[in-house]
Protein backbone atom coordinates (compact mmCIF):
# COMPACT_ATOMS: atom_id res chain seq x y z
CA UNK A 1 0.00 0.00 0.00
CA UNK A 2 1.31 3.08 -1.49
CA UNK A 3 0.51 6.61 1.16
CA UNK A 4 1.21 9.94 0.41
CA UNK A 5 0.24 13.37 1.98
CA UNK A 6 -2.83 14.18 -0.38
CA UNK A 7 -6.49 13.57 1.08
CA UNK A 8 -7.11 10.38 -0.46
CA UNK A 9 -4.66 8.61 1.89
CA UNK A 10 -6.01 10.39 4.74
CA UNK A 11 -8.87 7.67 5.40
CA UNK A 12 -5.80 4.84 6.00
CA UNK A 13 -4.56 7.48 8.97
CA UNK A 14 -7.78 7.73 10.26
CA UNK A 15 -8.38 3.82 10.51
CA UNK A 16 -4.90 3.59 12.23
CA UNK A 17 -5.31 6.34 14.39
CA UNK A 18 -7.36 4.17 16.85
CA UNK A 19 -5.93 1.36 19.97
CA UNK A 20 -8.99 -1.04 18.95
CA UNK A 21 -8.61 -1.30 15.05
CA UNK A 22 -4.76 -1.94 16.20
CA UNK A 23 -5.18 -4.20 17.58
CA UNK A 24 -7.87 -5.89 15.45
CA UNK A 25 -5.24 -5.77 12.55
CA UNK A 26 -3.00 -7.69 15.39
CA UNK A 27 -5.36 -10.78 16.04
CA UNK A 28 -6.11 -10.70 12.02
CA UNK A 29 -2.63 -11.72 10.95
CA UNK A 30 -2.26 -14.17 13.40
CA UNK A 31 -5.89 -16.13 11.05
CA UNK A 32 -9.23 -14.66 9.76
CA UNK A 33 -11.72 -14.07 12.57
CA UNK A 34 -15.63 -13.66 12.40
CA UNK A 35 -17.02 -10.58 13.61
CA UNK A 36 -17.49 -12.68 17.44
CA UNK A 37 -14.48 -13.82 17.60
CA UNK A 38 -12.77 -10.65 17.58
CA UNK A 39 -15.51 -9.03 20.04
CA UNK A 40 -14.64 -11.73 22.55
CA UNK A 41 -11.05 -11.63 22.02
CA UNK A 42 -11.51 -7.87 22.35
CA UNK A 43 -14.06 -7.50 25.11
CA UNK A 44 -15.85 -5.15 23.00
CA UNK A 45 -20.01 -5.55 21.61
CA UNK A 46 -20.48 -6.95 17.96
CA UNK A 47 -21.68 -3.64 17.40
CA UNK A 48 -18.69 -2.12 17.87
CA UNK A 49 -16.38 -3.72 16.49
CA UNK A 50 -18.50 -4.48 13.69
CA UNK A 51 -17.76 -0.60 12.93
CA UNK A 52 -14.03 -1.02 13.66
CA UNK A 53 -14.14 -3.28 10.57
CA UNK A 54 -16.09 -1.11 8.64
CA UNK A 55 -13.20 1.66 8.85
CA UNK A 56 -10.69 -0.94 8.01
CA UNK A 57 -12.83 -1.99 5.10
CA UNK A 58 -12.90 1.33 3.80
CA UNK A 59 -9.61 2.27 4.20
CA UNK A 60 -8.52 -0.91 2.37
CA UNK A 61 -6.57 -2.49 4.96
CA UNK A 62 -9.05 -5.73 5.84
CA UNK A 63 -11.09 -7.58 3.86
CA UNK A 64 -14.20 -9.79 4.58
CA UNK A 65 -16.00 -12.70 3.57
CA UNK A 66 -19.16 -14.74 4.34
CA UNK A 67 -18.84 -18.51 5.31
CA UNK A 68 -21.02 -20.84 6.38
CA UNK A 69 -19.78 -22.35 10.11
CA UNK A 70 -21.75 -25.43 11.81
CA UNK A 71 -25.32 -24.15 10.06
CA UNK A 72 -24.64 -20.33 10.37
CA UNK A 73 -23.39 -17.88 8.39
CA UNK A 74 -20.61 -15.58 9.68
CA UNK A 75 -18.77 -12.53 8.49
CA UNK A 76 -14.70 -13.74 8.24
CA UNK A 77 -12.23 -10.51 8.24
CA UNK A 78 -8.79 -10.78 6.88
CA UNK A 79 -5.96 -8.17 6.59
CA UNK A 80 -5.63 -7.16 2.71
CA UNK A 81 -2.53 -5.07 3.19
CA UNK A 82 0.77 -6.26 5.04
CA UNK A 83 2.81 -3.39 4.35
CA UNK A 84 2.70 0.21 4.02
CA UNK A 85 5.23 2.84 2.60
CA UNK A 86 4.56 6.96 3.14
CA UNK A 87 5.74 8.95 0.41
CA UNK A 88 6.08 12.13 2.12
CA UNK A 89 7.52 14.37 -0.98
CA UNK A 90 5.03 14.71 -3.93
CA UNK A 91 7.78 15.06 -6.92
CA UNK A 92 5.74 13.92 -9.52
CA UNK A 93 3.25 16.73 -9.28
CA UNK A 94 -0.15 17.01 -7.37
CA UNK A 95 -2.66 16.00 -10.82
CA UNK A 96 -0.46 12.56 -10.78
CA UNK A 97 -1.96 11.70 -14.14
CA UNK A 98 -1.23 8.23 -15.06
CA UNK A 99 -2.11 5.01 -17.24
CA UNK A 100 -3.03 1.93 -15.45
CA UNK A 101 -2.30 -1.44 -16.66
CA UNK A 102 -2.68 -4.85 -15.33
CA UNK A 103 -0.73 -7.20 -17.09
CA UNK A 104 -1.62 -11.05 -15.99
CA UNK A 105 1.04 -13.41 -14.83
CA UNK A 106 0.41 -16.01 -17.35
CA UNK A 107 0.60 -13.35 -20.60
CA UNK A 108 4.03 -13.83 -20.53
CA UNK A 109 5.94 -13.23 -24.39
CA UNK A 110 8.97 -14.93 -23.41
CA UNK A 111 10.32 -17.68 -20.91
CA UNK A 112 12.60 -20.12 -19.70
CA UNK A 113 12.13 -22.18 -16.72
CA UNK A 114 13.82 -25.12 -15.12
CA UNK A 115 12.68 -27.30 -12.31
CA UNK A 116 11.45 -27.02 -9.57
CA UNK A 117 8.98 -25.27 -11.67
CA UNK A 118 4.74 -25.25 -12.48
CA UNK A 119 2.20 -22.65 -13.83
CA UNK A 120 -1.73 -23.33 -12.17
CA UNK A 121 -5.10 -20.91 -12.69
CA UNK A 122 -7.32 -20.51 -9.88
CA UNK A 123 -8.87 -23.79 -10.22
CA UNK A 124 -5.92 -26.30 -11.36
CA UNK A 125 -2.97 -27.39 -12.22
CA UNK A 126 -1.83 -26.25 -15.78
CA UNK A 127 -0.27 -29.45 -17.26
CA UNK A 128 2.40 -31.46 -14.62
CA UNK A 129 4.67 -30.18 -11.79
CA UNK A 130 8.31 -29.68 -12.93
CA UNK A 131 7.39 -29.93 -16.48
CA UNK A 132 9.10 -26.77 -18.43
CA UNK A 133 6.78 -27.68 -21.50
CA UNK A 134 3.56 -26.65 -19.80
CA UNK A 135 4.59 -23.13 -19.84
CA UNK A 136 3.43 -22.95 -23.02
CA UNK A 137 -0.29 -24.32 -22.84
CA UNK A 138 -2.29 -22.24 -24.55
CA UNK A 139 -4.24 -22.38 -20.72
CA UNK A 140 -1.33 -20.10 -19.15
CA UNK A 141 -3.02 -17.12 -20.19
CA UNK A 142 -5.23 -17.70 -17.25
CA UNK A 143 -3.12 -18.19 -15.13
CA UNK A 144 -2.64 -17.32 -11.62
CA UNK A 145 0.83 -18.23 -10.12
CA UNK A 146 4.32 -19.46 -11.80
CA UNK A 147 7.07 -20.27 -10.48
CA UNK A 148 10.47 -21.93 -11.57
CA UNK A 149 13.69 -22.53 -9.39
CA UNK A 150 16.11 -20.68 -13.10
CA UNK A 151 15.06 -19.00 -15.87
CA UNK A 152 12.93 -15.63 -16.30
CA UNK A 153 9.97 -14.49 -17.34
CA UNK A 154 9.61 -11.64 -19.91
CA UNK A 155 6.38 -9.09 -20.32
CA UNK A 156 5.60 -7.07 -22.97
CA UNK A 157 3.88 -3.45 -21.88
CA UNK A 158 1.92 -1.43 -24.64
CA UNK A 159 2.71 2.42 -24.62
CA UNK A 160 -0.51 4.64 -24.42
CA UNK A 161 1.48 7.75 -23.91
CA UNK A 162 0.25 10.35 -25.98
CA UNK A 163 2.84 13.06 -28.06
CA UNK A 164 2.40 15.82 -25.11
CA UNK A 165 2.73 13.74 -22.46
CA UNK A 166 6.30 13.30 -21.04
CA UNK A 167 6.88 10.22 -18.78
CA UNK A 168 8.23 11.27 -15.69
CA UNK A 169 7.74 7.35 -13.56
CA UNK A 170 7.23 4.07 -14.36
CA UNK A 171 5.77 2.11 -10.87
CA UNK A 172 5.56 -1.75 -11.15
CA UNK A 173 3.96 -3.41 -8.07
CA UNK A 174 3.95 -7.24 -7.96
CA UNK A 175 3.44 -10.26 -5.52
CA UNK A 176 6.77 -12.24 -5.43
CA UNK A 177 8.94 -14.71 -3.23
CA UNK A 178 11.75 -17.45 -3.71
CA UNK A 179 11.23 -20.78 -5.34
CA UNK A 180 12.46 -23.91 -2.84
CA UNK A 181 11.40 -27.42 -3.15
CA UNK A 182 8.02 -27.21 -0.99
CA UNK A 183 9.06 -23.87 0.48
CA UNK A 184 11.15 -22.53 2.79
CA UNK A 185 11.01 -19.08 4.31
CA UNK A 186 14.93 -18.60 4.58
CA UNK A 187 15.73 -19.31 0.82
CA UNK A 188 16.73 -16.35 -0.11
CA UNK A 189 16.92 -15.42 -3.76
CA UNK A 190 18.69 -12.50 -6.05
CA UNK A 191 15.72 -11.83 -8.45
CA UNK A 192 17.18 -9.49 -11.03
CA UNK A 193 14.36 -6.75 -13.04
CA UNK A 194 15.19 -5.43 -16.56
CA UNK A 195 12.87 -2.79 -18.94
CA UNK A 196 13.89 -2.82 -22.43
CA UNK A 197 16.48 -5.39 -21.63
CA UNK A 198 18.66 -2.62 -19.45
CA UNK A 199 18.95 -4.33 -15.93
CA UNK A 200 17.43 -2.14 -12.93
CA UNK A 201 18.72 -3.88 -10.61
CA UNK A 202 18.81 -7.01 -7.81
CA UNK A 203 15.74 -7.02 -4.96
CA UNK A 204 16.41 -10.42 -2.39
CA UNK A 205 13.55 -12.07 -1.70
CA UNK A 206 13.95 -13.47 1.80
CA UNK A 207 12.30 -17.18 1.23
CA UNK A 208 9.53 -19.03 -0.33
CA UNK A 209 6.53 -19.00 2.40
CA UNK A 210 4.19 -22.04 3.33
CA UNK A 211 3.74 -21.28 7.05
CA UNK A 212 0.14 -20.26 6.26
CA UNK A 213 -2.44 -20.53 3.73
CA UNK A 214 -2.15 -17.32 1.55
CA UNK A 215 -5.26 -14.91 2.21
CA UNK A 216 -6.36 -15.57 -1.56
CA UNK A 217 -5.16 -18.73 -2.24
CA UNK A 218 -7.27 -21.39 -3.65
CA UNK A 219 -8.66 -24.25 -0.86
CA UNK A 220 -7.60 -26.82 -3.51
CA UNK A 221 -4.31 -25.81 -3.55
CA UNK A 222 -1.88 -28.28 -1.65
CA UNK A 223 -0.88 -26.92 2.03
CA UNK A 224 3.25 -27.93 1.71
CA UNK A 225 4.15 -25.79 -1.27
CA UNK A 226 4.56 -22.19 -1.70
CA UNK A 227 1.36 -20.05 -0.48
CA UNK A 228 2.07 -16.28 -0.53
CA UNK A 229 4.96 -13.68 -1.36
CA UNK A 230 5.90 -10.20 -0.41
CA UNK A 231 4.11 -7.13 -2.22
CA UNK A 232 6.99 -5.15 -3.96
CA UNK A 233 6.89 -2.12 -5.84
CA UNK A 234 9.80 -1.27 -8.01
CA UNK A 235 10.09 2.78 -9.19
CA UNK A 236 12.17 4.25 -12.17
CA UNK A 237 12.64 8.02 -12.09
CA UNK A 238 14.58 10.56 -13.06
CA UNK A 239 16.16 10.37 -9.56
CA UNK A 240 17.50 6.39 -10.15
CA UNK A 241 15.36 3.13 -9.99
CA UNK A 242 14.00 1.74 -6.27
CA UNK A 243 11.84 -0.54 -4.32
CA UNK A 244 10.22 0.23 -1.81
CA UNK A 245 12.20 3.64 -1.48
CA UNK A 246 15.16 1.97 -1.47
CA UNK A 247 17.79 2.62 -4.28
CA UNK A 248 18.65 -0.71 -6.05
CA UNK A 249 20.66 0.99 -9.06
CA UNK A 250 21.61 4.44 -10.97
CA UNK A 251 19.75 3.64 -13.59
CA UNK A 252 17.41 6.97 -14.64
CA UNK A 253 14.23 6.76 -16.32
CA UNK A 254 16.06 8.93 -19.40
CA UNK A 255 18.02 6.25 -19.39
CA UNK A 256 15.71 3.88 -21.07
CA UNK A 257 14.55 3.62 -24.51
CA UNK A 258 11.02 4.56 -24.04
CA UNK A 259 9.76 5.86 -26.96
CA UNK A 260 8.50 2.90 -28.28
CA UNK A 261 5.26 1.54 -29.27
CA UNK A 262 5.83 -1.30 -26.07
CA UNK A 263 8.57 -1.84 -23.40
CA UNK A 264 9.61 -5.31 -22.34
CA UNK A 265 9.94 -6.04 -18.19
CA UNK A 266 11.41 -9.01 -17.30
CA UNK A 267 12.49 -10.35 -13.94
CA UNK A 268 15.30 -12.81 -13.87
CA UNK A 269 16.40 -15.32 -10.68
CA UNK A 270 20.18 -16.00 -10.28
CA UNK A 271 21.29 -19.00 -11.22
CA UNK A 272 20.40 -21.77 -8.26
CA UNK A 273 22.48 -22.80 -5.59
CA UNK A 274 21.73 -25.19 -2.36
CA UNK A 275 19.86 -23.44 -0.45
CA UNK A 276 18.94 -20.67 -2.60
CA UNK A 277 17.32 -18.97 -5.32
CA UNK A 278 14.58 -19.10 -7.71
CA UNK A 279 11.14 -16.69 -8.64
CA UNK A 280 7.49 -17.49 -7.66
CA UNK A 281 4.99 -14.82 -9.08
CA UNK A 282 1.81 -14.67 -7.77
CA UNK A 283 -1.29 -13.02 -9.10
CA UNK A 284 -5.11 -12.57 -9.20
CA UNK A 285 -6.67 -15.89 -6.78
CA UNK A 286 -3.73 -16.65 -5.16
CA UNK A 287 -1.37 -14.88 -2.45
CA UNK A 288 -2.27 -12.43 -0.06
CA UNK A 289 -2.90 -9.24 -3.10
CA UNK A 290 -5.98 -9.36 -4.99
CA UNK A 291 -3.42 -8.21 -8.10
CA UNK A 292 -1.32 -9.04 -10.98
CA UNK A 293 1.36 -7.37 -12.31
CA UNK A 294 0.29 -3.66 -11.87
CA UNK A 295 1.81 -1.13 -14.03
CA UNK A 296 1.61 2.49 -13.74
CA UNK A 297 3.25 5.10 -15.33
CA UNK A 298 2.86 8.73 -15.01
CA UNK A 299 3.40 11.74 -16.84
CA UNK A 300 2.91 15.23 -17.30
CA UNK A 301 1.46 17.56 -20.05
CA UNK A 302 4.41 19.20 -22.54
CA UNK A 303 4.31 22.85 -22.23
CA UNK A 304 3.41 24.46 -25.45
Amino acid sequence: MQLTTDAASLKVYEALASEARLKIIDLLFRKEMHIKELAGELYLSNAIVSSHVNKLEQAGIVGSRMKRVNGGTYKFCYVKQEYAQIKLSPDIGAAKSYHEIAVPVGHYTDYEAWPTCGIATTTKMIGQYDNPACFMDPERVNAGILWFARGFVEYKVPNYLLNDQKLVEIEISMELSSEAPKFNENWPSDICFSLNHKPLGIWTSPGDFGDKKGRLTPEWWHSDVNQYGVLKALRINEKGTFIDGERISDVRIHDLQLDTTYWTFSMRPEDAVRGRGGLTLFGKGFGHYDQDILVRYYYEKNRA
